[in-house]
């Protein structure tokens, strides 16, 4: 009996808890519809589109596919060493997780600085109307994420511990939920097309 207690406690009240999983099935539709729009809206002009991709640098975009998921897996070993009560190894491993989140962010600045440089604002084109709202949407994210695991980080550095599992595991729900999002836009923005 309490082992059924146990699993339907798992799958009414998820890691994170029930509220947070609404808002990231919430906004993983939101992404979703924005990119069959997106996805639309290149078939209708296809040459604009696939003319305006070659101007993204696609580099950029897997050497942070790879800051994010590397992230992630950082993400993940946080978790997991929270759940053993090794502090220390979650601290060091969410510090990981917060520097490749940094880093994803510097080079989407230099790439945004480019694209500013070089004429390539939201009004240039569709496609870069889109470029600048999802990836902008997405920028937006990430920082809510770094902010939400500092808050984390400074509840695991105190000599009391406050920070609960659900706390640590619903910040990883959130940056995970980052790091689908991107696995969804980089390929559908800068591959493609």
């Amino acid at each position: 009996m309490n082992k059924l207690a146990i699993n339907y406690k798992n799958i009414y009240y998820p890691p994170g808890g029930i509220l947070l999983w609404i808002i990231i099935f919430l906004e993983l539709i939101t992404f979703g519809i924005a990119l069959i729009f997106f996805v639309l809206s290149s078939k209708e002009n296809p040459e604009l589109f696939h003319t305006s991709r070659l101007q993204l640098n696609a580099t950029f975009g897997m050497i942070n596919t790879v800051f994010l998921l590397t992230s992630g897996f950082f993400m993940a070993l946080t978790v997991k060493e929270f759940k053993i009560k090794n502090i220390s190894k979650s601290k060091k491993y969410l510090l990981a997780t917060m520097l490749f989140g940094i880093l994803f962010l510097i080079l989407k600045t230099i790439e945004y600085s480019g694209k500013l440089d070089a004429g390539l604002g939201v009004g240039h084109n569709s496609f870069f109307a889109y470029y600048w709202f999802l990836t902008l949407f997405h920028v937006i994210h990430v920082i809510v994420g770094l902010v939400i695991l500092t808050t984390i980080y400074f509840g695991l550095k105190k000599e009391k511990l406050t920070t609960e599992v659900e706390d640590v595991e619903a910040s990883a729900a959130f940056w995970h939920m980052c790091d689908l999002i991107w696995l969804l836009l980089f390929p559908t923005i800068y591959l493609i097309l």
